[in-house]
């Protein structure tokens, strides 16, 4: 676990101007999504996580990233500080992928009612990036979500100074706890003294 949070914190010295190809975009772009900060805490991960938020919005693939190949460019000042551990396992499970949010896919309390009437369940993020690090979630952004950033970024690895870990939690079932806990409120508003009229 410490090789994965030296990986994202050596983003920064990845990023600023050694990757030039479309695949190596992709890999900044994990390295910065991969940052328990969240993903533009680094200067360096503005342009290229700025430009991800307007490909998405388009519509646009979710760019790939090849480690192996990519990190056979990086100077040997980097590589050597690498732990040779995270280098051969940057391609076995390690990567991104970008879910369109939905009220099947969403953080609980991202979900609300909409659409006509207010009588569908929406989720008020665009969609969420999960990366991976040798096989373990890392850190999920939240992206198009609302609020000043419209980011949320998840960490998952052993918390850190300044970066609390996320407890665990499947997206999948946000919508049926967020239906549970608005029946249990419901009835609890409605008297819910079992008593009847």
């Amino acid at each position: 676990m410490r090789s994965s949070i030296f990986l994202a914190a050596i983003a920064a010295t990845l990023l600023p101007s050694r990757f030039a190809l479309a695949d190596d975009w992709g890999c900044q772009v994990v390295l910065c999504l991969a940052d328990p900060r969240g993903p533009e805490a680094e200067s360096a991960c503005v342009p290229p996580i700025g430009k991800l938020w307007t490909a998405l919005r388009h519509g646009d693939p979710f760019p790939t990233c090849n480690f192996n190949s990519s990190s056979t460019d990086l100077p040997s000042s980097v590589l050597s500080a690498i732990p040779a551990s995270t280098l051969a396992n940057l391609g076995n499970g390690s990567g991104a992928v970008n879910v369109a949010a939905s009220s099947n896919y969403c953080r609980e309390d991202l979900l609300h009612w909409g659409g006509p009437e207010q009588s569908e369940l929406l989720c008020s993020a665009s969609g969420a990036i999960n990366v991976t690090i040798d096989g373990t979630l890392f850190t999920r952004v939240w992206w198009d979500a609302p609020g000043q950033d419209s980011t949320i970024a998840e960490y998952y690895g052993t918390p850190m100074a300044g970066v609390p870990a996320t407890a665990p939690y499947d997206p999948t079932m946000a919508a049926q706890q967020f239906m549970q806990l608005q029946n249990e409120t419901d009835y609890g508003n409605s008297g819910g003294n079992g008593g009847g009229q």
